[in-house]
């Protein structure tokens, strides 16, 4: 079986050394016309008599406030305030309709179902990136990986008029690593309701060539049934909450039999590399003798077992730490489930810990958790397209910096992002030399 497809690396690549021409002083409109397209079917509860901003119209200005650097519903009306004047130029389809209150804003995300904004964003998503693969004639083949993980939002712990703690807000992702997209958003009441809540999503995907990972929580018996039933692979975490399980296959793993795969090569993988001053080395050890297990029929599609070692060593104060965990997996190729043991990270490093950082998530204390959800969704559509952009920029720059940059001056960061996401510029650009550094 082939390695994990990541498209969104080689777009990146491509795009850090393609050279588009601003033909035009104005934004290109028609990526915001198909934004626009896709939440025009979203429903409205509002009385259209007493509708003075149409919801898309409020859910594209909410986005590029958050493009922009909005982490809250003032500076969501701040920016509009700032940019009144230059909004008529840029939205398609509407001019002169005014400018929106912070309680507006919140009012009209709170109303939203967030399964149907979450819906219309990845369908706007995966076509966007879709076209940029086809207009940069990148095909990669191999599985894609969807990462199921649970994120707290800490700031969401209020009740309105009242200092009663409540139970922060819980939500579930499902993040397509291979793609860099959210694919779903779902609140959850407890985190012991993650484990259903995977299950239920799990059964409305279409599942046939990817690999699903997931945590300790999530390897469960009916979930790996699901995977299965679905046509899709999988690779989840071991822990004491299957002790049997987890007990039985640390047993396997003895130091001997760790040498003989190693000696072997066939099941075994290392990798080393240098990483914020420390050196790492990853070690993965497979075995698909299974049949020893005593419930392995309990498991569905059960092949193979993985013992992974991560050793590090800080290069400024010489300390060194070992970590060893445990995976069940259903493919047998070593290197297919080590790109997903160490992909699976990516739904901390590269949505949960941006959220949290870039877009400051934590610190949101809004307490309408319809309207929470509806922010963030928003908030991870803008994560996506910032990361396709990011290897534009001739110098190194981080999400954050580049939000700014678009606070600053809107017009030219939007006129060079729908730029890279118009497949008819690409083809232009893509016939055009690339400029080469002196």
């Amino acid at each position: 079986m082939s390695q994990i497809a990541r498209p969104i690396l080689k777009i990146r690549e491509v795009i850090k050394n393609l050279k588009l021409d601003a033909r035009t002083e104005k934004v290109p409109q028609a990526v915001l016309k198909r934004f626009v397209h896709c939440v025009d079917n979203i429903t409205d509860i509002r009385l259209e008599s007493l509708v003075d901003y149409p919801l898309p119209y409020v859910l594209l200005v909410g986005f590029l406030a958050i493009l922009s650097g909005a982490n809250t519903w003032v500076e969501m009306n701040t920016f509009t305030e700032a940019y009144k004047k230059k909004l008529n130029g840029i939205l398609p389809n509407y001019k002169e309709i005014g400018i929106p209150s912070h309680d507006t804003y919140r009012r009209v995300f709170g109303i939203v179902d967030p399964q149907e904004l979450q819906k219309a964003v990845t369908a706007f998503l995966v076509s966007e990136v879709e076209q940029m693969k086809k207009a940069l004639g990148i095909n990669e083949k191999g599985p894609e990986q969807y990462c199921i993980d649970g994120k707290e939002e800490k700031g969401t712990g209020r009740k309105y008029n009242t200092p009663e703690k409540i139970r922060n807000l819980q939500t579930l992702h499902c993040y397509n690593t291979s793609n860099g997209i959210c694919l779903y958003n779902i609140p959850i009441n407890k985190k012991t309701n993650e484990i259903p809540t995977a299950q239920e999503l799990l059964k409305e995907m279409e599942l046939k060539n990817c690999i699903v990972t997931f945590d300790a929580m999530n390897t469960q018996r009916d979930t790996v049934a699901i995977i299965k039933e679905s046509h899709g692979d999988y690779v989840g975490g071991l822990k004491g909450n299957h002790e049997t399980l987890h007990n039985e296959v640390a047993k396997y793993f003895t130091e001997e039999k760790l040498k003989y795969i190693e000696r072997k090569g066939k099941n075994y993988r290392m990798t080393t590399e240098k990483a914020h001053n420390q050196i790492e080395k990853r070690s993965y050890y497979m075995t698909t003798d299974v049949k020893w297990f005593k419930e392995i029929d309990q498991w569905a599609n059960l092949k193979a077992f993985i013992c992974y070692d991560l050793e590090t060593e800080n290069l400024v104060t010489g300390k060194k730490t070992k970590e060893r965990r445990y995976y069940i997996a259903s493919p047998t190729d070593i290197e297919l489930c080590a790109d997903a043991i160490r992909g699976h990270w990516g739904v901390e490093n590269q949505l949960h810990w941006h959220l949290d950082y870039t877009f400051e998530e934590d610190d949101n204390t809004t307490m309408d958790k319809n309207a929470f959800n509806n922010f963030s969704i928003l908030s991870k559509m803008a994560l996506t397209l910032l990361k396709l952009i990011q290897p534009a920029y001739k110098h190194k720059i981080g999400l954050k910096s580049i939000r700014k940059d678009f606070g600053w001056d809107l017009t030219k960061q939007l006129i060079m992002m729908l730029s890279l996401l118009d497949e008819d510029m690409i083809a232009e650009a893509m016939q055009k030399p690339v400029s080469k550094k002196k």
